[in-house]
């Protein structure tokens, strides 16, 4: 090397980094200005020769380049005072040649100081369009953008097929006191994999998969994936308009729950042993099946990238990429497109809760704890194997924050059904003594979660578009969904577990025990409005060991029947809003097996297609009638007709709107009581408009064909009554028209009569002409 090149040499930085230590290569790498020349280095491990090649106006102009290490570093001057266009002409030992581009003459001007702060503070609600794998391009070349936080880290470096998963080759920059590494690469294309290898301060290498990643492999395989979000052309405009004014609280909410991998499989024989359909496939499929039943949303169980399929998406590895087992991630944005086309809206699950020690994914993610906590009381959760979020730290607060912004930004998503809520809010959730910490007054309440909750749905409601926040929450936590003015925790809607446990328990008695366990089943309505609730039975409910919800029920085959139409009917007319988990529709009697498609061959069986048949003329009900969810989260509509009737197993109640009330009478036991009488808030006509036993749903059609009038005689506190005949194992739901007869005015007698007289003027009807006149 000459001697003048060689003076230019830093050797202790060369040596970091043919060691793979050094974390600022742009001070090194790529062209410098010196002394009226520019200086270019470069490090090509395995090359044996490196030429430049400047591209000029008259043509391009070559230049060797020295070695200056036999690791791999070249180095060459070129004259000029301004760094020109060039590219790399590189001979390895294997005999390829190559044409590079260099990383570092481009200089990305992607984090600028409010970028910083904001990410800092944990307030950049857009930071997913900053971290991670982007397209741009720079200076009229084309290429991806990478940016990570690994603040503790001694290098990072991109690595992928590009550059044989070598650290060496692309180390990227570090970004002074902000903890982000960057680095442009030129000539790469979206779909292209790759990750970071993570130096650790201890000189570990590790490989991690892209937190921020937009896509990612299909497991087993765990790199990510280069992925272009903006090419899509969306077609959900007036759907999103629409959405902006809805109340859901006054609107009709009937959700179908989802997990898109078992809802149906491909036949491995036709297919070819294909696993999954694919976003594409799935969408009209599923549309159709759910506009046909009469649902207003999809609850989608969690199509965020996770490792292993029996954990259902609930440990999740890459919270910004859709799983690859059903597509790309315009595959799935023409699904949600697609839905809304045909008037459906879709939920996400959500899991900021925790998420799984996978060596490929965010724990100690660059060789230190830096999205958990460090110490295992607060970090990790025992009964489930997962890790925990330090929601304290502003950064770490911040990738979740944004991340349920992204889904309905980038992807439209309609709502966010948060998991685990009540994990996060104890300190002490399923955990024993001494395995957690008390906050700093010495409570279980996870203060920095709890911060975090109103944070995130404070931010959340300003978007005013209309997507809704669901709480998963277990327990009697106050405010779930008040107001953040009011100390709530801001949630639109919360899960009614409470209900969703008494009542299951109630219907696994045998008709003849409920009796003793009434209050089981009137208890939800004590609580039904001190939160904006959502009924579930969930996927939660038919797994390991639960049985199908058909299987829950007491007797023989046809009583369970009987019992589960009851069930879902006494849902459908309670207050809230109502989720069902797929497949329970039509009465499997197999628990879920996410490994399996739902058995479709049942609805040949007239059973179960009675009760698909059932569960759509519910939902048409609830539709049909605003007085079924209008008022769903004020106790102005609801009213006890009879609360008491232990005994016979029955409840008898109003649902009221603005302008229009419902009788409705539910009977839990296989009874069948005839000119049961019943108090009506009013005088009028009574009509049956739904019989949970008709015999188009497998009842025994014991219903009341005609309309009941209304007679003054007490009954259940009223002074107007009806006796109907009440159907066994069912429900039955009435109009309410109330007679509205003209009141008669009494004659005034004496001087009133006298001065009624006078001030009545006289008339005369002239014969055959049938016209009044005045006389």
């Amino acid at each position: 090397m000459e001697k003048k090149l060689y003076e230019m040499m830093n050797w202790p930085r060369i040596e970091a980094l043919v060691y793979s230590e050094e974390d600022k290569p742009q001070e090194i790498l790529g062209p410098h200005r010196v002394r009226g020349s520019i200086l270019i280095q470069t490090f090509q491990p395995t090359a044996t020769a490196v030429t430049i090649k400047v591209h000029g106006t008259d043509g391009a102009t070559e230049y060797p380049m020295e070695q200056a290490d036999e690791g791999g570093f070249y180095a060459a001057l070129i004259p000029g005072k301004t760094v020109p266009a060039y590219t790399f002409l590189v001979e390895y030992d294997n005999g390829d040649r190559q044409e590079l581009e260099d990383s570092y003459r481009f200089h990305p001007q992607v984090f600028g100081k409010k970028d910083l702060e904001a990410f800092e503070q944990g307030i950049h609600y857009t930071i997913y369009e900053k971290m991670g794998a982007h397209p741009m391009a720079i200076d009229g070349v084309d290429g991806i953008y990478f940016a990570v936080w690994a603040p503790n880290a001694e290098r990072v470096s991109v690595v992928g097929d590009f550059n044989l998963w070598d650290g060496r080759r692309h180390p990227m920059c570090r970004i002074p006191k902000a903890g982000i590494f960057e680095l442009f690469i030129p000539g790469l294309k979206p779909g292209a994999c790759y990750k970071y290898e993570i130096k650790t301060r201890q000189g570990l290498p590790m490989l991690k998969a892209d937190p921020y990643a937009n896509a990612a492999e299909l497991r087993p395989d765990t790199a990510s994936v280069i992925a272009d979000l903006s090419d899509f052309t969306w077609t959900d405009e007036k759907w999103l308009e629409q959405r902006k004014g809805k109340d859901y609280k006054k609107e009709p909410m009937l959700i179908y729950e989802v997990h898109l991998g078992s809802w149906r499989k491909p036949d491995p024989e036709e297919e070819n042993g294909r696993e999954f359909y694919t976003y594409r496939e799935l969408a009209p499929m599923l549309a159709a099946y759910v506009k046909e039943m009469g649902y207003t949303h999809v609850e989608l169980m969690p199509i965020m990238e996770h490792p292993l399929d029996e954990s259902w998406g609930y440990q999740v590895t890459g919270y910004y990429a859709p799983t690859a087992r059903y597509g790309t991630p315009e595959d799935f944005m023409y699904f949600m497109d697609y839905l809304h086309g045909q008037g459906i809206g879709v939920i996400l699950d959500w899991v900021p809760a925790h998420f799984p020690k996978d060596a490929f994914g965010l724990a100690s993610f660059d060789g230190t704890c830096l999205y958990e906590h460090f110490d295992p009381r607060k970090g990790t959760h025992p009964h489930w194997g997962t890790l925990l979020y330090n929601y304290g730290r502003p950064q770490v607060k911040n990738f979740l924050i944004a991340n349920a912004l992204f889904w309905t930004e980038k992807y439209h998503a309609d709502g966010i059904r948060m998991d685990a809520v009540a994990s996060m809010l104890y300190l002490d959730y399923g955990k024993n003594e001494g395995e957690w910490v008390p906050n700093i007054y010495g409570g279980k309440e996870n203060l920095e979660a709890i911060e975090f909750l109103k944070h995130l749905n404070s931010i959340y409601k300003k978007r005013k578009d209309g997507a809704i926040l669901i709480a998963e929450e277990s327990t009697a936590w106050p405010k779930v969904t008040g107001a953040l003015e009011q100390e709530g925790l801001g949630f639109d809607f919360k899960w009614n577990m409470g209900w969703m446990n008494d009542f299951l328990g109630y219907m696994h008695y045998d008709p003849v025990f409920r009796g003793y366990h009434h209050g089981v089943l009137t208890f939800s309505f004590i609580y039904a409005w001190s939160e904006n609730f959502v009924l579930s039975l969930s996927h939660d409910e038919v797994v390991h060991g639960k049985s199908p919800m058909v299987g829950k029920m007491p007797g023989d085959r046809d009583s369970q029947l009987n019992n589960l139409r009851a069930a879902y009917g006494f849902m459908a007319v309670h207050p809230g809003k109502k989720l069902l988990f797929m497949g329970q529709e039509f009465a499997t009697f197999d628990e879920w097996n996410e490994k399996e498609s739902l058995d479709w061959d049942l609805l040949q069986y007239q059973d179960h297609s009675d009760m698909q048949g059932y569960v759509k003329a519910l939902n048409a009900l609830v539709k049909a009638h605003p007085a079924l969810y209008e008022r769903d989260c004020i106790p102005e509509g609801f009213q006890w007709i009879n609360n008491i009737s232990a005994n016979e197993n029955m409840l008898v109640f109003l649902r009221k709107a603005e302008a229009e009330t419902l009788l409705v009478v539910c009977n839990f036991s296989p009874l069948v009581y005839e000119k049961h009488k019943l108090g009506v808030p009013f005088e009028g006509r009574y009509k049956e408009i739904f019989n949970s036993d008709h015999e188009q749903f497998g009842g025994s059609d014991v219903r009341n064909k005609r309309v009941k009038t209304s007679k003054k005689s007490e009954c259940d506190g009223f002074e107007d009554s009806i006796e109907i005949t009440v159907p066994p194992m069912g429900i039955a739901v009435f109009t309410c028209t109330e007679d509205k007869l003209p009141v008669k005015e009494k004659k005034p007698t004496g001087k009133k009569a006298a001065a009624k007289k006078a001030e009545k003027p006289t008339t005369k009807t002239t014969s055959g002409k049938g016209r009044t006149k005045k006389a």
